[in-house]
């Protein structure tokens, strides 16, 4: 039936992934495009910058395939970035507002002092943070804002409703739509109902931009097809979307309730199946939509969202310079037996689960004259698994029973040292997924499940496999003294931007 592409616009770049029938890698290509920080704290991105890439890998991979025929499309993309375009032009109307943004932080305190939390909480299963898009869409439309009038023109959404309207028309009738994992991460959607609220929209001040939002739809059904111009022959379905921590819960068959996934990219993500009925909101965690498929199955997931992980290994390549590429970093921290006392908590912009503090920041303890560069390597290699740690404790408190093995993928899970300190840490097997890129198998899985390239779930389940597992080696009570260690380095990181405000 030919080969199935998955577009993953990620945070720093885009990739275009295709895989075959069996669910493996037959090709891909990748683009960063730039980032912008006009402030502290503010984080940017030109969504035309994102389109170009996006067309670019595109035609890069179809030249790889050749001859072969594509079957489907799927997208898989940043969640809560938001996107503001006038659908007459095509073009931005302002930079897209990048979920690490923080500018939002003054006005999820003034909401929730005003009472709003609980309303929020229940309908959207989020909570009140910069992090999501309703803040950034409230602020594109007020006076500070500025740039966007809400007009018959003007469309918002999140960044795969922006690609989806190109790829399949643009301002020849492009369709402007998303899928319901994208729509629940906004703070706009009532995740029961699985609609746009009035509302919310009212409360984050975005009512007059409520008829811009994109049509909400499942998940895995054919969205449109593609026009010409793409990077891609005209007229294939583009029919599945899903945000990117849930399309790599998807690609990693976590279709039983209870399975448990991490990611390891950017930030990293901590997802739990909860299975098809919405629970309540959990202290210290995310409730949302993991997926609906065309035939009204849904699947609703914990989450932990942690805002940086690989972010900081960007930190150490392209801030302090103290490496020159990404992968030298696993070496790096492998020479070395521990960090020699040294914690480093990464919270450039803020914490998020289970502390959601926008105003903590990042610090690095417990130097000495004898730390070294691969000591402080090791550190932020051994945050992501802290902060991991931390996430699973509180989903394992909500649910009432202990994960019993975690799946996990993304760039930082190549890392050996990683995944072996990750299963200390946790104390239960950590498998790590043949295909790494679980977040664009995702993608393409619901893609291809709509169009008949694969039949089942269980389909789907029978092409994952592991490419190593590992068990923990460390005993408890030493991962729990390395946790305390680490929990009193969080403690002097929480709260500091507002402590130094003045």
């Amino acid at each position: 039936m030919g080969v199935v592409i998955a577009i993953d616009a990620g945070t720093t770049g885009v990739r275009a992934f295709a895989v075959d029938e069996q669910g493996a890698p037959v090709g891909w290509s990748y683009q960063e495009f730039p980032q912008h920080f006009p402030r502290p704290g503010w984080v940017e991105h030109d969504a035309d910058d994102i389109l170009a890439a996006v067309r670019s890998t595109l035609a890069d991979l179809v030249a790889r395939l050749g001859d072969t025929p594509i079957a489907a499309i799927g997208i898989t993309n940043q969640r809560e970035t938001l996107v503001a375009w006038d659908t007459s032009t095509g073009h931005p109307v302002h930079r897209a507002l990048v979920w690490q943004d923080r500018r939002g932080a003054q006005e999820c305190d003034r909401l929730r002092a005003e009472g709003h939390e609980p309303l929020v909480r229940q309908k959207t299963g989020l909570v009140l943070d910069p992090y999501f898009t309703a803040t950034k869409l409230g602020w594109l439309l007020s006076a500070e804002g500025g740039a966007v009038s809400p007009t018959a023109e003007l469309a918002v959404g999140t960044v795969d409703s922006w690609i989806l309207w190109h790829l399949t028309g643009g301002v020849d009738g492009g369709v402007h739509a998303t899928d319901v994992s994208n729509a629940s991460r906004t703070l706009l959607c009532d995740i029961t109902s699985r609609t746009w609220d009035k509302d919310l929209a009212e409360v984050f001040g975005a009512s007059a931009a409520f008829a811009a939002l994109p049509e909400i739809r499942p998940s895995s059904g054919v969205f449109g097809r593609t026009a010409a111009g793409n990077g891609v022959p005209a007229s294939i379905p583009v029919a599945g979307i899903a945000g990117d921590q849930q399309a790599a819960l998807f690609g990693q068959a976590c279709f039983t309730p209870g399975m448990t996934k991490n990611t390891y990219g950017t930030g990293s993500f901590v997802l739990m199946n909860v299975g098809p009925d919405c629970p309540p909101p959990v202290e210290g965690l995310l409730t949302t939509v993991a997926w609906e498929l065309d035939d009204g199955t849904v699947a609703y997931a914990l989450e932990g969202a942690i805002f940086v992980t690989g972010a900081a290994i960007q930190w150490l390549r392209d801030g302090l310079g103290m490496i020159s590429e990404a992968s030298e970093v696993g070496p790096l921290a492998a020479s070395v037996a521990d960090t020699d006392g040294v914690f480093m908590v990464p919270a450039f912009t803020g914490l998020g689960s289970p502390w959601w503090d926008p105003y903590a920041r990042g610090t690095v303890t417990g130097i000495t004259r004898g730390t070294n560069r691969a000591h402080i390597a090791r550190a932020v290699v051994e945050a992501m698994a802290f902060q991991t740690r931390d996430v699973v404790t509180a989903m394992s408190a909500a649910v009432g029973r202990d994960v019993i093995a975690l799946r996990v993928d993304g760039g930082a899970s190549v890392m050996d040292v990683l995944c072996q300190f990750q299963a200390d840490q946790l104390q239960v097997p950590v498998a790590r997924s043949a295909v790494q890129e679980t977040t664009a198998l995702g993608a393409a899985y619901l893609a291809g499940l709509a169009t008949g390239v694969w039949g089942s779930l269980d389909e789907l389940a029978s092409h994952w496999q592991a490419e190593q597992e590992f068990g923990p080696v460390a005993s408890a009570a030493a991962a729990a003294a390395k946790h305390g260690a680490w929990l009193k380095a969080v403690e002097r990181s929480l709260r500091w931007a507002e402590s130094t405000a003045t």
